[in-house]
């Protein structure tokens, strides 16, 4: 460790009790003119790193965990859903969802799966829904394109590095107060890259950095909360949901703002499953919900051919056709199941179709920010240019992903939003 004075560019600076490589990291975000420093090495920053080189800019990349693509990695069970063919702003949460035009017209799908192609030779696999995956099935893979270019385009990253604060000089540059090495160090910049995320899933270090930083330089946040989330169920209903835990089913549910047609699956605590996580993004607490349990069948229509058939047959016996063993016991608490078509009333038979096809759902809440996939809210798009991403109010402030109040459906749609996020913001800074 040293003591070492410097002048540099008319500036005395004190080194006390510093390793010549921390000395010489400092030193290098003086000497080296960046044209922007970027926070977070997600989807988001990573691509607007990788951009920013491709045009022969230079940025510095600052990441609190020990590796860039933390969230990429985990994403799809390791295997990286990394956009969606069927992309449209109608697949997102907004105030403002058209506010995605500007951005989507400069970068497409198309960009997106030709750029992890010509970079990474990254094919894509179509699954359901539009969702494509890397034709390796690895996660991996993804980030290691953005590492590449970030090496062969000479973009510095530094991980391990935890942004404390951001403030403003009065030259109007900004002043990054940085953690690293258990040391307080503060760096300089003209433009600042906030794409550092949001609440979900703290393992990964996720944080209210971005939403923080937008409100201390005056700019309005839409209130967020957990979306793509597990949905919980107490009360008296509590064990009937809990019975049925392991049990999936394809389902539609719906409410009057949106419908989904995916699987559902029950819980131990409540219910999941893709359906349940998209509806999620537009329920909030206290409402109800609808599923209907049997989308592809009209339940009425099948009880009726039963009955011209001759009735033998039970209302457990038919929807067995249909649902598990143990599923068709805990419709038992609700309907007739022993009761013989032959001899069911109207009145019943309205009970076990509506039941099935209407099929209502009140939770007591979510599942929260670490199980949630993104987060719903953030900072408003009417703070920020739809073609840039900078703030309106603060040159040279850049917000980019999930901190924004842009939430896409399960699918990629949210790693389509980061990648064309990062791409708006490199053509500017």
């Amino acid at each position: 460790m040293y003591d070492i004075y410097l002048n540099v560019r008319n500036t005395d600076i004190l080194f006390v009790n510093q390793s010549i490589s921390d000395i010489f990291e400092f030193l290098i975000t003086i000497v080296v003119n960046y044209d922007a420093i970027i926070i977070g090495a997600g989807a988001c920053g990573l691509m607007c790193a990788a951009q920013a080189g491709l045009l022969g800019k230079k940025t510095l990349v600052l990441e609190r965990n020990d590796k860039p693509g933390g969230k990429i990695l985990i994403s799809g069970g390791g295997r990286c859903n990394y956009t969606n063919a069927n992309t449209s702003t109608a697949n997102f949460v907004s105030q403002n969802p058209k506010f995605l035009n500007a951005v989507f017209s400069q970068w497409s799908v198309e960009d997106t799966i030709d750029f992890f192609d010509s970079f990474g030779g990254i094919k894509p696999q179509e699954k359901t829904l539009g969702q494509l995956f890397p034709s390796t099935n690895k996660a991996k893979d993804i980030v290691a394109t953005f590492t590449q270019i970030l090496f062969d385009t000479k973009q510095d990253i530094w991980l391990n590095t935890l942004v404390k604060s951001i403030d403003k000089d009065a030259n109007g540059n900004y002043i990054i107060a940085i953690e690293r090495n258990g040391k307080i160090q503060h760096l300089t910049t003209a433009k600042v890259v906030l794409a550092s995320g949001g609440l979900p899933v703290a393992k990964l270090g996720a944080s209210d950095f971005a939403l923080r930083i937008a409100r201390q330089f005056d700019m309005a946040v839409i209130p967020t909360a957990p979306a793509l989330v597990p949905l919980t169920i107490t009360g008296k209903d509590a064990d009937w949901y809990a019975s049925l835990s392991g049990n999936s089913i394809f389902a539609r549910v719906f409410n009057d703002k949106i419908s989904f047609e995916e699987n559902i699956l029950f819980t131990h605590w409540g219910l999941s499953g893709p359906a349940i996580l998209q509806i999620s993004s537009y329920w909030k607490a206290g409402e109800t919900f609808t599923i209907d349990l049997l989308p592809k069948f009209n339940l009425d229509h099948l009880i009726k051919e039963e009955r011209n058939a001759g009735g033998k047959r039970t209302i457990g016996q038919v929807l067995n056709d249909y649902f598990t063993k143990k599923m068709v016991e805990a419709f038992s608490k609700f309907l007739p199941i022993d009761i013989k078509i032959a001899s069911i009333s109207k009145a019943d038979v309205k009970l076990v179709v509506e039941t099935i096809h209407k099929f209502k759902v009140k939770p007591a809440g979510d599942k929260g920010y670490d199980k949630a996939e993104v987060m719903r809210g953030g900072i408003s798009t009417e703070e920020l240019n739809p073609k840039t991403l900078e703030s309106k109010k603060n040159t040279g402030l850049y917000f980019g992903g999930e901190a924004v109040d842009i939430t896409g459906w399960l699918g990629g749609y949210n790693f389509q939003w980061a990648w064309a996020a990062g791409y708006a913001i490199a053509q500017d800074i």
